[in-house]
Order: C-alpha cells, then structure tokens, then sequence
C-alpha cells in the first residue's frame, strides 16, 4: 500500500502492541483510502482486534502512530471518538431495553437533545427494517436483529469511518447476506470501513483491498485477485468418501500439481495447485487415482479461492480470533466502553 497519511481515512505505521512477553502486534502498516472498504483476514490470534481497539482508542500502542482522518488515535483521542463508529465482535446492546431505548442512549451520550435522539434512532431504526421490533425489549431479538441494531447504534453520530469486527459471526447465511447489503450502502454513502472477518467470502465479496496478518506482521496485501493470483494457476479438488484412503489419494495426485497436496481429513477433501496445466493435470489424476483404486467425488478444476491463498501464506485455516490476554471475549464491553467515550467526548469538544 502506497496511500500516505494525508490521502487515507485510516493510517497505520509500524504498529506494534505488547501484553507483557506477548507480542500482539510486531510493526503493521495500513493505508486506507477515503469511501473504501479494506478486509482484514488473519488467523486465531493473528491480531486483529487488536489493531481494531488501538485504532478506535482503546487500546494505547507500544509503538508506532496510528491516524483516523487524519486524526491521531492517542494525542486526539477524543476527535478519533468523534469520526468514528464501532461494531464489535459481540452485540453490545442493552437486552433489558426496547430497541428505540438503546438507540436513543447512544443517542444521548453524543448529547443530541431529547427530540434529536429520538428522532435519530427513528430514522436509524427504519434504515435498518427495526420498526416493528423498536418497542420490543432487545433480548426477544433474532440474532440478526440484535446484530442490526448493534451496527444501527454505531452510527448513531453519523460517523465518517467505521470498524466492523466479524459483523456477521453466529449469523445464519440468509441474516449473512442482509448485512453484506447494509454494508454496501454504507460504503456508497461515503463511508470508509475496516472491516475484519474469519469468512473469506465475505472479503472477496466486499472488500476493495485485503490484508492478511499473522503473528501480528502484515504478509500479504492487495485485491482478492492480487492475492489469489500468489497461488498461481487452478486447483484440483475432490473428496474422498473412504477417509482410509485419503493418504493413498494424496500419494497418487502429488507428482500431477505444484507443490504438496493438501488434505483435510475431517471433509475427505483434497487438493493441489496444478498451475497452468489445466485439463492435462485433470486426466493424470484420474489415471492415477484409478490405479490405486480411489474412489472420489466431485473431481475438478476451478479457480484459487481465498482460502486457498489463506493456507498457503498462512498455514492455518481462519478462525475467530482471540488476540492475547488483554483480547479475550470483551466485544460487548469495548464496545460499550467506546460509545460511552465517543459521546462524552464529542459533547465536550464540540
């Protein structure tokens, strides 16, 4: 990424953030253009949400500087809190209280008046198909309702940069493909986001420009054709119903691709990049799959995926992330923490 620190809505340099011995962050550079979306994909522990606490203050950096519009995220704390907005990884909504009441709250701590509140969380509550629920105590919720009204609360004041952290974890694909819309009528809005995701099809399918981090270093970055272009060629991939045979089936396609295949001995599934040899590496396989005597199903070629630049820059799959021991399961509580800070600074500085 080329973008300086005056060009982009979100600017990391050599970011880095420790927990003792533990290293969460090792030096991460970001750039985020204005009205764009970058996905941020790692695997447990990668760092993530890390980064995600630092850049929306609540978390200090050990090292290195981070700016939101231009805005420092330690010196300018409270007009980072201004610009932004926050979704976290859990729905940090109050249950007790109907949804027109939690949007108004937020409301309040950015002090808009009584009238101004309410009318907000109105307009919030329709933009986000809540209406007919907004009298409704928030825990008789669907979970895709509880994590609607948690995004509508993070734009409660009207934020020029929004963080998303895993958005759509625990959602059914149906709620999934709802929030992907929310979603890109934010960005046509003119809103920025960062987004971070354990879904690699939710990168593909929103992101403008990806990162992969792990072990808290940034190893990959571009467009998801940029990435998947690293891995090179086509996959072939079958599965394997008899999983005794899944050694015998990785043996017989090994001297077809390039590189080692890779097998998941749970699904059955193999495959291997076979590059550009195409429908030459197709027959060698059944020949040799064949000669062995291996079953399989649904034996082709297609394009590389995400997941399979995530292995293969990674060696992991992706998975929730739990970054370090400052990291644990306090979404819910960030979250609340930093609506709270946002409001009270926003009605001390404007």
């Amino acid at each position: 990424m080329t973008q300086s620190a005056v060009e982009s809505a979100i600017y990391a340099e050599d970011l880095a953030k420790s927990f003792g011995e533990v290293q969460a962050l090792r030096g991460i550079n970001l750039a985020v253009p204005r009205g764009t979306v970058l996905g941020v994909l790692g695997p447990n522990g990668a760092g993530k949400t890390t980064a995600v606490r630092i850049l929306t203050t609540l978390l200090q950096p050990t090292r290195g500087r981070a700016l939101v519009e231009g805005r420092d995220v330690v010196r300018e704390a409270p007009a980072v809190r201004r610009l932004i907005g926050l979704s976290g990884q859990s729905a940090a909504i109050q249950e007790e209280l109907t949804g027109q009441e939690n949007l108004e709250i937020i409301g309040r701590l950015y002090h808009l008046s009584r009238q101004r509140a309410r009318e907000r969380a109105g307009e919030l509550l329709e933009r986000f198909d809540l209406v007919d629920a907004a009298g409704r105590t928030a825990k008789t919720y669907s979970g895709g309702m509880q994590r609607r009204l948690d995004l509508a609360a993070s734009l409660v004041g009207d934020p020029k940069v929004l963080f998303l952290d895993e958005p759509t974890t625990g959602l059914d694909p149906r709620s999934r493909l709802g929030m992907w819309e929310i979603i890109r009528g934010l960005v046509a809005g003119g809103a920025t986001l960062l987004l971070t995701t354990q879904y690699l099809d939710e990168a593909d399918e929103l992101a403008d420009q990806i990162v992969v981090i792990d072990h808290g270093l940034v190893i990959a970055a571009g467009t998801s054709e940029e990435l998947k272009s690293r891995v090179g060629g086509d996959v072939l991939e079958f599965t394997v119903p008899d999983r005794s045979q899944i050694a015998d089936a990785v043996i017989a396609v090994a001297a077809v691709g390039e590189g080692e295949p890779k097998a998941d001995k749970e699904t059955g599934v193999v495959n291997v990049g076979v590059g550009g040899r195409g429908s030459d590496a197709l027959i060698d396989a059944v020949r040799g799959l064949d000669a062995v005597g291996v079953r399989t199903q649904g034996l082709a070629l297609r394009r590389p995926s995400l997941d399979d630049v995530f292995l293969a820059l990674t060696g992991h799959a992706a998975e929730e992330d739990e970054d370090g021991p400052a990291d644990g399961k306090r979404g819910g509580r960030a979250n609340r923490r930093g609506r709270a800070q946002a409001g009270s600074s926003a009605g001390r500085t404007s």
